[in-house]
């Protein structure tokens, strides 16, 4: 692509962070907004971050490509920073839930709607330009299973040994990025027994609307000898509505979505990252705007590339 074809760059406006204290949190829960600098009845993409060995990536730091990406697209970007963080391990090594906070990731985003008026009024220039009804979803890896249980996702609690449901119906739509798939036999990787929670999941009830993204060489032989069909199991094991963006040669970072240069990602192509935020807003902006041809639009151009970045089935 020449230069002269390239869309004029849409500024963005980033601010961090905001802060929420909440009750009983062994920390203040900070949140990264971004949105475009213009623009009114924004849709809201809320953010759960993943793991990862760097510190800053998984905190509101992180995933700089997506959020940029999404906001010149014309949506707010929340990003909190969860108690998995590496940033905050020091702070919470003992603190209840530990080391997989999996009750705590899912309500950081019910406290972020439960303010979401108090985040507006607290980000410069952000006052009254929010849609507070058109909220939506996105996580990865670790990120992507919150994201399930915030999507509707029942979860076998490992200490009660009952199912819990995190639902949030605020929530319309989600997209989960190199998610987890099932347990059971599947989870046979020498992490499994260290985070058995990645493996107590049910997404036969995750009803909402969603679409998974999987690396078709994202294998994470850590946790299951499945190979990357295990990435798929959120949207084959889900009811529809579902989509599934199958990426050609992306492996768990897909492309690099976490940071600019991050060192942890094996499949580095600013192409692939940039067709990533590019599909999932055209997906989000369909479902949050019911008529919107964004998403039908975006697939008839996949369909029709002669190399294209990856595939897209639904049901």
């Amino acid at each position: 692509m020449s230069a002269s074809t390239h869309a004029a760059p849409v500024p963005v406006l980033s601010y961090s962070p905001v802060v929420l204290p909440v009750p009983g949190r062994p920390v203040e829960l900070q949140i990264r907004v971004s949105a475009p600098e213009y623009g009114t009845g924004l849709p809201v993409i809320l953010l759960s971050h993943g793991h990862g060995p760097s510190n800053n990536l998984s905190s509101l730091n992180g995933y700089a490509p997506l959020a940029n990406s999404w906001a010149a697209h014309g949506f707010v970007v929340l990003q909190p920073t969860h108690l998995t963080s590496r940033t905050l391990s020091h702070l919470v090594a003992d603190a209840p839930g530990a080391p997989d906070f999996w009750r705590s990731r899912a309500e950081d985003m019910t406290h972020i709607l439960d303010r979401l008026d108090v985040i507006e009024r607290t980000v410069p220039q952000l006052a009254g330009r929010i849609d507070h009804t058109k909220i939506a979803l996105a996580g990865h890896s670790l990120g992507g299973f919150t994201a399930g249980l915030l999507l509707g996702a029942g979860l076998n609690d490992p200490d009660t040994g009952n199912v819990v449901h995190l639902v949030e119906p605020r929530i319309k739509a989600g997209v989960l990025l190199a998610a987890p798939g099932r347990g059971g036999d599947a989870l046979n990787g020498p992490m499994a027994e260290q985070w058995p929670i990645i493996g107590a999941v049910d997404f036969s009830t995750m009803t909402a609307p969603a679409l998974v993204v999987a690396g078709d060489k994202d294998d994470s032989r850590h946790f299951t000898d499945m190979g990357p069909d295990w990435h798929t199991d959120p949207y084959t094991l889900a009811p529809g509505p579902k989509s599934l963006l199958t990426l050609f040669e992306a492996e768990h970072g897909l492309g690099g979505i976490a940071g600019y240069d991050a060192a942890e990602t094996t499949d580095e192509n600013p192409e692939r990252v940039a067709a990533v935020g590019r599909l999932t807003a055209a997906y989000l902006r369909s479902r949050l705007h019911p008529g919107d041809t964004a998403w039908q639009t975006a697939c008839e151009a996949l369909a029709a590339d002669p190399d294209p970045v990856g595939r897209v089935e639904a049901k």
